[in-house]
């Protein structure tokens, strides 16, 4: 309560556009009015209405595509980090349309900050992959892929957009073993922030995983920056279970 008497002006157009996409009169993907006519319409400033839109964005009801305003966002993927299956698959499960694009590939020697993630000697030779990935369309995903240049020979003539995983293991014989994750609030800048139409230094969810084959052999270290309000994740330590068998539409995607 703003003045222990009853809800804020801010509170009440919260309450009044939660309703709107509850109901399904705001639908996933559809544009919102400009600020400046949510303003004359609730009769409020501009500033009431930024911070109802960014409350909003917190929990994952909308999301701002930089210079193009306010959408309703669709529901969050579920991501858990304990199970790995395709990317694509894991969207298509979900009846929506996954769409993989590669923005650049190189070679690269290991910076001190991967030389520490992954136990490497410096100027270790990687080859990254910098990849986009987008849900029906909207970019949700950056993902640069830091790998061990000595296992992958020749890689930069392999289909980059497709699964990793699968080229790893038909073209290399590199099977997914193991991997560790740290998953950390960061902000997006620079390629990344274009990249998820977003302004820069807007939140972002930023995951590093380090990957290892099924002897415990280094592969990769990925590192991934998902727009906030594209997933949510939920971990289910049962799913490290031999025995337990896990619903599909809960699988986490790996590099692929």
């Amino acid at each position: 309560m703003a003045d222990g008497r009853g809800p804020s002006k801010c509170e009440r157009i919260c309450r009044i556009l939660r309703r709107y996409i509850g109901s399904g009169q705001l639908a996933a993907g559809q544009q919102l009015p400009a600020e400046r006519a949510l303003s004359e319409r609730f009769a409020t400033t501009r500033i009431t209405i930024k911070e109802a839109l960014s409350s909003l964005e917190a929990d994952g009801l909308i999301y701002r595509a930089e210079r193009r305003g306010w959408f309703v966002a669709p529901p969050r993927l579920t991501y858990d980090p304990a199970i790995h299956t395709h990317f694509h698959q894991w969207i298509g499960e979900q009846q929506r349309v996954a769409e993989t694009r590669v923005l650049a590939h190189g070679g690269q020697l290991a910076s001190s900050d991967l030389c520490h993630r992954m136990g490497l000697a410096p100027f270790t030779p990687l080859y990254e992959i910098r990849r986009l990935r987008l849900i029906d369309g909207r970019p949700v995903l950056h993902v640069s892929h830091h790998l061990l240049a000595s296992r992958f020979p020749d890689i930069a003539n392999a289909p980059l957009a497709s699964s990793l995983t699968e080229l790893y293991r038909d073209r290399y014989g590199i099977g997914q073993g193991s991997s560790s994750l740290e998953i950390i609030p960061s902000a997006a800048r620079g390629e990344i922030a274009r990249a998820l139409n977003l302004a820069q230094g807007s939140a972002v969810l930023r995951l590093v995983r380090i990957n290892y084959d099924e002897r415990g052999g280094l592969v990769d270290c990925d590192i991934e920056h998902w727009r906030p309000d594209a997933i949510r994740i939920c971990l289910d330590t049962r799913a490290l279970s031999p025995a337990f068998e896990r619903p599909s539409q809960n699988l986490v995607p790996d590099r692929g």
